[in-house]
C-alpha cells in the first residue's frame, strides 16, 4: 500500500536529514517526518550512513543540493565543529554541533534560511552550527523525571561528546557536586578541568562518590546498553543504584536498557533517553521551519516507532 505522504513527493519538495555511523536504529526521521506532516509542509526528513572520515563532503554535497538543515549524531557532532562556516552561540558554548542549518546570502549581505529562497541559484551559501542538545537534556530530565539540577549530585558515566555537554550545561545549572567516570580516566580528567575553570562554584570530582554517599541523579551518556547482553555501563561493587534517586539512560533504542532495569529494581525513578532526542530534534525543526514545532505529534511518533517498530 503507498504511503500517503510518499505520494505527495514531487520537485518541489525539499529535505532535511541526519548523519550518523550507525543510524539505522535512528528513530529521527519518524518524528521529524510526523512534525513535518504536522505543519503542512512539503519537506521530507532521510537518514544517512556517513562514516567521518566523508563528513565533510556530506555536509557539502547537502548543502549544494539545496537541503534545507542537518542532524548530526553519533560519531560527528565534535568533528562538525570545524566543518562549518558558522558557529552559533549554542555551538561555541557547549562545543559540539548536532544541527546544521544551511544559509543564503541576499544582496543586502545578510543570511537568510534556506527556507526563504525557492532555490540556491547563484546564491553564496553557508553552513551554521547549533547545539540543541545541552537545551534538550536539561528539559528531558525536569520533565521525565522532575529533577531540578541546582543544587543536586550527579553522576555521570561517560566523558566523551554526549558527556562531556551534559557536564558542562549541569555545571552551568549550579549543581553542587559532579562525580565524572570514563573508561579512559584522562577524558575524565580533561573535563572536569574544563568545568572547574568555566564554573569554578561547582565541585568536581573524578571517579565514583566515597562509600555510602549517594546522588540525586546518575546520567548515563555511554552507548553501553544498546545491546541486551551488554553489561551496565558502572562498576557497582564501588556505587549501588540504590544510592541514586534517578536514573538517566541517554540510550532510547532498546526502551529498557539493563541500566535502567536493574535501577528500577533497586527502586530508582528512571527515564531513557527518548525526551532527549524529542527536545532537540523539535528545536532544529524549529530553527529550519521558523514555525512552533507540534512537541506532542512528535512525542506520539516517537513512542509508536520506537515501541511498536
Amino acid at each position: 500500500m503507498l504511503d500517503p505522504q510518499a505520494a505527495s513527493l514531487n520537485a518541489a519538495t525539499r529535505y532535511c536529514a541526519v548523519y550518523g555511523h550507525p543510524i539505522a536504529h535512528s528513530a529521527s526521521p519518524a518524528m521529524q517526518n510526523a512534525g513535518l506532516a504536522a505543519l503542512g509542509l512539503n519537506w521530507r526528513y532521510l537518514a544517512f550512513a556517513v562514516h567521518p572520515d566523508r563528513l565533510r563532503e556530506a555536509i557539502q554535497g547537502a548543502k549544494v543540493m539545496g537541503f534545507l538543515g542537518l542532524n548530526l549524531t553519533v560519531p560527528h557532532k565534535l568533528l562538525a565543529l570545524d566543518l562549518v562556516e558558522e558557529l552559533d552561540q549554542s555551538a561555541r558554548t557547549w562545543g559540539a554541533v548536532n544541527t546544521i542549518r544551511f544559509e543564503g546570502r541576499d544582496p543586502q549581505g545578510q543570511w537568510r534560511p534556506l527556507r526563504e529562497w525557492p532555490d540556491n541559484t547563484g546564491i553564496t551559501l553557508r553552513a551554521q552550527g547549533f547545539n540543541t542538545d545541552a537545551d534538550a537534556i536539561l528539559r528531558s530530565l525536569r520533565h521525565d523525571l522532575a529533577v531540578e539540577p541546582a543544587g543536586t549530585r550527579v553522576l555521570l558515566l561517560g566523558a566523551g561528546g554526549a558527556g562531556r555537554t551534559a557536564a558542562l550545561k549541569l555545571a552551568s545549572e549550579a549543581v553542587h557536586t559532579l562525580y565524572l567516570v570514563n573508561r579512559t580516566a584522562a577524558k575524565a580528567a580533561a573535563a572536569a578541568e574544563e568545568i572547574r575553570a568555566r564554573f569554578p562554584h561547582v565541585q568536581v570530582a573524578t571517579g565514583y562518590p566515597a562509600a555510602g554517599q549517594t546522588v540525586d541523579l546518575l546520567l548515563n551518556t555511554t552507548s553501553v546498553g544498546l545491546n541486551p547482553e551488554d553489561a551496565l555501563p558502572l562498576d557497582t561493587r564501588q556505587f549501588a543504584l540504590a544510592r541514586a534517586g534517578a536514573v538517566y539512560d541517554m540510550i532510547y533504542r532498546p526502551a529498557q536498557t539493563p541500566l535502567l532495569q536493574a535501577a528500577r529494581t533497586a527502586g530508582c525513578r528512571t527515564a531513557n533517553g527518548l525526551g532527549m532526542l524529542l527536545y532537540q530534534g523539535a528545536a532544529a525543526l524549529q530553527l529550519w521551519t521558523g514555525q512552533n514545532p507540534p512537541i506532542e505529534v512528535m512525542r506520539d511518533a516517537l513512542h509508536k516507532h520506537v515501541d511498536h517498530g
